[in-house]
């Protein structure tokens, strides 16, 4: 009975203690809203087309609008070199090969600066790559499934700012609940 009522009270405390912590901390939802102002924070400064153009012939360049490309809202494109998907589409599980720059919207949210991490400077960098459309492979399911969705619309030789959500992005980050933008150029041939 004695170690009943101890091993009730540990329980009690841990619940407490569990509970205390946990309320300081902020719920899955919360996240969410703050990921969804960051990025609409970002999209407020830039023109946004809500759907592909039917004939997928996008507007290109710097100036380019941001297409939304899936219909929750969680990865949208900048088209700033299309490339031609007529003669270079991404064949099913080819190794594509990009090269990136990316940035916290979070971060560039809440302080205001905006500060880079990737290969996309850096030759002595090994290009990363995946196996188009094949996520399967953890080499190819690591970089979510935002990097790889421009190919669906263009050529391999494309170059885009993507801006992806958490659930789009990398899979040791999903639970980070940060949206990112990416600089991302793809290649055939390792760079």
């Amino acid at each position: 009975m004695r170690n009943t009522k101890k091993l009730f009270f540990l329980l009690a405390l841990a619940t407490i203690f569990c509970m205390t912590s946990c309320s300081d901390s902020e719920s899955y939802a919360e996240l969410l809203e703050k990921e969804r102002h960051a990025t609409n924070a970002y999209l407020a400064n830039c023109r946004v087309v809500n759907e592909i153009p039917s004939d997928t012939v996008f507007e290109v360049g710097k100036d380019a609008p941001y297409y939304r490309i899936d219909p929750e809202g969680n990865v949208y494109m900048q088209v700033l070199k299309a490339g031609d998907r007529k003669t270079d589409k991404a064949k099913d599980s080819e190794r594509i090969y990009f090269r990136y720059m990316r940035y916290d919207l979070y971060y560039w949210y809440t302080y205001g600066e905006m500060i880079g991490e990737g290969n996309e400077n850096d030759m002595n960098l090994a290009p990363t790559s995946f196996q188009y459309g094949n996520y399967t492979l953890t080499t190819s399911a690591q970089w979510g499934y935002g990097i790889q969705m421009p190919l669906n619309f263009l050529g391999v030789e494309s170059e885009v700012n993507l801006i992806i959500k958490s659930q789009y992005g990398w899979a040791s980050e999903i639970s980070n609940v940060r949206p990112f933008l990416y600089h991302v150029r793809y290649f055939r041939n390792q760079i």
